[in-house]
């Protein structure tokens, strides 16, 4: 290294495969240097379809004063949130060193769709992450019997839900006091108002934001890279991008039971233990929880598309 060269210490903000944006402190303040990834790093990561996500802390090198720069290395994890990824067959990084998963659906318009929660809570169980549950647009909703049966149960078995308003405010200063100080993911499908809420959060940031598809009723793609947004006051939000199916990561089909909050109880106490399919076998457990009501049956539903995603057979919820 030559006098010219500098090592610093900076964040992962966004990025795309092999070109990261990174946040360094400098005597001037923050600034943002594009950086390559180095050889040795990508090798470290290939296991993911992307090696680095936005909240990864790395060291970087750089010419003095130039607005390039080549990662070195990754520092070790908190913990990852991540999704498989079909594309690629690999594991793909969303969010890194993150202290809280907010979970963005929509009780009405685009349809409430309570499976996808299951999965993307599913994953933050699986991570050690907590998570929140943020029902968005409550202004367009009138109320429906089904939802607030899924909000209840998804209540009892531990989620705090949040219900908001981008729009109208509602419910914002309750989620400013969970979110203040933290790093968070922000998961949801396309058209629950992702970027709409960060940007009630902390006006002015003028994110872009989307639009529903009116004939199909869902959201049209607007975040195409996880990016990290500061909104103040030490709180940082990852907003990732929209998708339909999310298949949850680093889970097997025959462990699935015991990572799931009401399941994981009865792992392994089936008539034919671990090896149960939860489908016919008498002296099923899970199935008898799910008759006696101490499973919902939706979730019971959703706890088999998920198993047979995680065997490959993908679908959608």
């Amino acid at each position: 290294m030559n006098n010219n060269t500098e090592i610093l210490k900076g964040l992962v903000v966004r990025g795309s495969r092999n070109i990261m944006t990174v946040l360094i402190d400098t005597e001037e303040g923050n600034a943002e240097l594009e950086c390559r990834i180095k050889g040795k790093v990508l090798k470290s990561c290939e296991k993911f379809y992307n090696p680095l996500a936005p909240g990864d802390w790395v060291s970087v090198e750089r010419q003095k004063n130039s607005k390039n720069a080549l990662v070195l290395s990754v520092e070790k994890r908190r913990n990852l949130f991540s999704r498989f990824n079909q594309k690629g067959a690999l594991s793909q990084l969303l969010a890194a060193n993150v202290d809280l998963v907010l979970c963005v659906c929509t009780p009405a318009s685009p349809p409430f769709r309570p499976r996808f929660l299951d999965r993307v809570l599913l994953q933050a169980d699986s991570a050690g992450i907590d998570a929140l549950v943020i029902c968005n647009k409550v202004d367009l909703y009138d109320g429906d019997i089904d939802v607030d049966e899924r909000l209840e149960d998804f209540k009892r078995i531990g989620y705090k839900i949040l219900m908001v308003s981008a729009k109208t405010g509602e419910g914002l200063d309750e989620l400013r006091a969970e979110i203040t100080g933290k790093t968070c993911v922000m998961a949801g499908q396309s058209g629950v108002g992702k970027s709409s809420l960060i940007n009630a959060l902390q006006p002015g940031l003028n994110i872009k934001e989307g639009r529903l598809n009116e004939k199909f009723d869902r959201g049209v793609h607007t975040t195409t890279m996880s990016f990290m947004t500061d909104i103040g006051g030490g709180t940082r939000i990852i907003d990732t991008p929209g998708v339909r199916l999310f298949i949850p990561d680093g889970i097997q089909a025959d462990e699935l039971v015991s990572h799931l909050r009401e399941f994981a109880p009865l792992a392994g106490k089936c008539s034919f233990g671990m090896s149960c399919s939860h489908k016919t076998e008498a002296g099923c457990k899970i199935m008898e929880a799910v008759a006696a009501g101490i499973i919902h049956e939706d979730r019971y539903e959703s706890f088999l598309r998920i198993r047979s995603d995680l065997e490959g057979n993908y679908g959608n919820d």
